[in-house]
Order: structure tokens, then C-alpha cells, then sequence
């Protein structure tokens, strides 16, 4: 999909309702191609870690906050996701990259994600402007009910940040607010096919079942910022360093390099970006 760019349509329902699916954002060659390093590539293997939900089961995550030459380094940075997100985003200063993450549901063991806001998490990182930072989805199998895709509450990023506190392992928002958005707002449920985006704002409530099928469901989500909405609380500079955007034909066309520890990965011990 050289030279994407979203349209007017797709940038004002994202505005409206905090998300927008972009379908078939990637071919079907670039999806194989991830699908078989997320299988198979020992570096993200070793630094994955499991996040319990409320009931123990669990979800694989691997969390990275610097791009590089390797197949899912150049897909951050390509041209389609950071002019797609530029338009996005509120402000004017440079696109960068805060961190991304490969999501592993595996079947029958894959947990749930309780209700939340990615900024109820980011918050505490002190950055100061929610409008300036969004996450992009890339689903690398299908997602389904079944299979426990993503829900979402539409147009709940106009609630502005809600509370947060630990559910299990992880954080969750005031379920006081979530049931009255519920009240007030439509659940939609995300189910996308292999190489579908999900574009969405940082404020948009959104959680998942766990996956009780005998299919996978694994997703890229990389976060992204402006260089002018500054941490004050985060160690990671990544945040910050504005990005060079390459082209959308590297992801298969360049020589890759195989991720290494270039990327500087989270280990769940020193996990602070996940509680």
C-alpha cells in the first residue's frame, strides 16, 4: 500500500468517534512475513512476559521502545503509520515513537484486558496532553469474538481521563464510569481480519475477553507521540526522539536486520509503563 494516506472521511470519524479501521492497511506478504517473526524469532520469545487477568489466565506481551531496521522497526516507522498518525493527532511538532508491543492471546489460555484508558496508564509517565499521543493496532491473525478482540465504548475519549486501579495484574478504570459510558455510548467489538489498523485515541475505553477458541489472536500495537509532549516521569527518552520516516515498500524490499536489544525492551520486573 505505497503512498497511503487516510482521507478526510477516515481523519473526521476518528475526531468523532476516537477510532478509525483501516482495512487491508497491509498486504497480504507483509502480514505472513510478521506472523512468522512473531512465531519464531527468538529475541521476541525471550523477553515476552505474562500479565494474569482477575481469573489467572494470561496474556504474552513483548514491549520494545526503539525502532530499528528490523520488519516490525520499519512498519513503526514507514511512512503509512507516521503521516497516518500525524494527521491524527493534535499539535504540530514532530511524530516519535514511545513503545510498542506484541500482543500473544494464545488459545484456550489467553486472558482478558479489564477496561481502560492507554492514557490511565500513561498519566502517571506525566505526559501532559492525551490528544497528542494514540496507539495503532495491526492485527497479524483474525479477530473475532471468539477469539477475544479488542471492544471499544465509541466516543468515550470525550470523557477525558478516568480513574485507574489494579485489577490483577493490571489497571482497569472506575467501573462506576464504564458502566454509565455503557449507559450513554455504543459497545462495538473490533473484529478485523489480518492486516486491518486500528487507529485510536489514548482516552478511548477499550478492553477484551479472554480467548476461550483454539485459533490465536496476535496483534502489533505501537504508541506514538509529539516530541513537544514531554515525560516528566518516564526513563525512557524514546518518547521524544522524532522519527525518520521510511518507506512503505521497506517492510519487504529492504535488507531487514533481526531485532536485538537495540530496542531496548521492557523486562516485567521493571515494569513502570504497565502499572
Amino acid at each position: 500500500m505505497s503512498n497511503f494516506q487516510l482521507t478526510k472521511e477516515n481523519i473526521s470519524a476518528y475526531k468523532k468517534d476516537g477510532y478509525v479501521i483501516i482495512k487491508n492497511f497491509l498486504q497480504p506478504n507483509e502480514v505472513n512475513k510478521l506472523y512468522k517473526i512473531a512465531t519464531g524469532d527468538d529475541t521476541l520469545h525471550k523477553h515476552a512476559f505474562d500479565l494474569n487477568d482477575q481469573t489467572g489466565k494470561k496474556t504474552k506481551l513483548t514491549l520494545w521502545y526503539t525502532p530499528g531496521n528490523d520488519a516490525y522497526g520499519l512498519l513503526t516507522k514507514s511512512k503509512r503509520m507516521v503521516d497516518s498518525v500525524d494527521a491524527l493527532m493534535d499539535g504540530e511538532s514532530d511524530v516519535c515513537h514511545f513503545h510498542s508491543k506484541l500482543m500473544q492471546k494464545e488459545p484456550k489460555v489467553g486472558g482478558a484486558w479489564e477496561w481502560h484508558q492507554d492514557y490511565g496508564y500513561w498519566y502517571k509517565n506525566e505526559f501532559l496532553f492525551p490528544d497528542e499521543m494514540m496507539s495503532v493496532m495491526i492485527a497479524i491473525t483474525d479477530a473475532n469474538k471468539e477469539n477475544g478482540c479488542l471492544q471499544i465504548i465509541k466516543g468515550s475519549h470525550k470523557m477525558g481521563r478516568i480513574e485507574h486501579g489494579f485489577a490483577g495484574e493490571q489497571v482497569g478504570a472506575s467501573q462506576h464510569y464504564v458502566d454509565l459510558a455503557q449507559q450513554t455510548m455504543e459497545l462495538i467489538y473490533v473484529e478485523i481480519q489480518a492486516g486491518d489498523a486500528l487507529f485510536f485515541h489514548s482516552n478511548l475505553l477499550h478492553r477484551s475477553e479472554a480467548n476461550l477458541s483454539d485459533k490465536p489472536r496476535w496483534s502489533l500495537i505501537s504508541v506514538y507521540n509529539r516530541s513537544e509532549n514531554i515525560p516528566y516521569n518516564e526513563p525512557s527518552q524514546s518518547s521524544t526522539v522524532p522519527l525518520k520516516a521510511v518507506p512503505d515498500e521497506a517492510l519487504m524490499t529492504w535488507q531487514n536486520e533481526e531485532i536485538n536489544d537495540n530496542a531496548h525492551f521492557l523486562e516485567k520486573e521493571k515494569d513502570e509503563a504497565l502499572k
